[in-house]
Parts: structure tokens; sequence; C-alpha cells
């Protein structure tokens, strides 16, 4: 469900609103906009009275969610979401070039690439430290080396960087080297990667799975 409260509802009233949604069986997503605050109420409860939350006080009204990407919906945020990282700023009406390398591969090779990046008017500077390739045999990335010297380019240029993750246990160690995570497709619904990702502080790239539809993809998001 979303829960769209008054306009100059206190905070305490908020409190109390989640406190009693939660005990209703509801997890809470708050969203604060510009002019209003909007709960998204989370969980499954067929045939649930709507009227039980309408009557609390700083409840403005309340609507079923009807689209299956409940946090990724209009309806949960009808305004657009603006990421800010260092200058960069997503979300906007200008357009943010990310570019770079597939893999890492030596420090002269990062910092030539930058360095073009840069001067082609990109923002973002992306590399692979770990790379998944179908042949053991092939280059698998320079590991943590990788995102040392992807950290030291995207410094010296002033350009924000972006770095694939493979398995939960790697996200504490990017975390370190990287402003955004980069999810790729082969791991859109990797669910104990998706829900490690969630817990962290810093945005992710998600990219579409091979074959996945855009609900599959808003879904995994």
């Amino acid at each position: 469900m979303i829960i769209v409260l008054e306009k100059g509802v206190k905070d305490e009233q908020i409190e109390e609103i989640i406190k009693q949604v939660e005990d209703l069986g509801f997890s809470i997503h708050r969203s604060t906009g510009e002019e209003q605050i909007v709960l998204g109420a989370i969980g499954i409860q067929p045939n649930f009275d709507t009227r039980k939350i309408e009557i609390l006080e700083g409840v403005s009204a309340v609507y079923r969610v009807t689209e299956p990407f409940r946090l990724a919906s209009r309806e949960n945020k009808k305004e657009n979401t603006v990421i800010k990282i260092g200058e960069v700023i997503l979300g906007s009406n200008e357009i943010v070039t990310i570019a770079g390398p597939c893999a890492v591969e030596s420090e002269k090779q990062i910092m030539t690439i930058a360095e073009i990046v840069k001067d082609a008017g990109a923002k973002i500077l992306r590399g692979g430290a770990f790379k998944p390739r179908t042949s053991p045999y092939s280059f698998q990335g320079m590991g943590e080396e990788g995102l040392k010297l992807l950290r030291k380019a995207g410094d010296e240029f002033d350009l924000a960087v972006i770095t694939e993750v493979m398995d939960p246990g790697r996200i504490d160690l990017i975390y370190k080297y990287t402003d955004i995570f980069q999810l790729g497709s082969r791991n859109m619904q990797n669910f104990p990667l998706l829900r490690e990702l969630g817990k962290v502080d810093k945005p992710v790239m998600i990219k579409r799975g091979m074959s996945a539809t855009i609900d599959e993809w808003l879904m995994a998001a």
C-alpha cells in the first residue's frame, strides 16, 4: 500500500502511524518528497481493510499498489530520484555518460583511458577488477590492485567510479574504492547478492538480465 501523509504532519504523528502500520504486519519504506511524505507499506495481506489506516491522524490517503514493483513505482514516489555523487548528479535533466574499459589491466592503461574519458565529457569512470570469464584460462581481473588503480584514476581526473560486484563476500572490499556498485546482467536475479546490496548506502546500477522482462528488471531493483 501507499500511505500519503498530510502536509505539515508532525514527527510524532509520523512515528505513531509507522508504529500502527508495523503492528498490523507491514514493513515501512519512507519517501520524503518536496511537498509530502509517502510511506510504502510492504507486505501481503489479502482483503486488508485500508480504512484501518485511513482513520489514523496525519494520513491523507491510502492506495493499494497495482504494480508488482512496489518501491520502484510512481505510486510510491512521483518525483524523480536524484542521486548526488560529489559534483555528479544522476536523475536530473542532464545526461551523464559512464565510460571506461571492461577490465582494469594496468596502471598505464587505466590512467590513459581515464584522461580520454574526462576529455570526452564523461563524468563516471567504469572498469572491472573481478571479471567473469567463460574460459578459466582468460584474464580474470586484477582484484584489489585493480580497484586501487581505478580509484586512483578517478581521483586524479575528478571522475566518479563504478565497478562490478559479483558476490556478497566482496561487497565490503569494493565499497572502499567505488562510488557506484554495478550489478551485471548475469547477476540481475542473484537474490543473495541483491539482498546484501540493498543494505549498502551507495547507489547500485542494475543491468537488465539477458531475456529478462522490464517488470523482472524493476522487481530486482
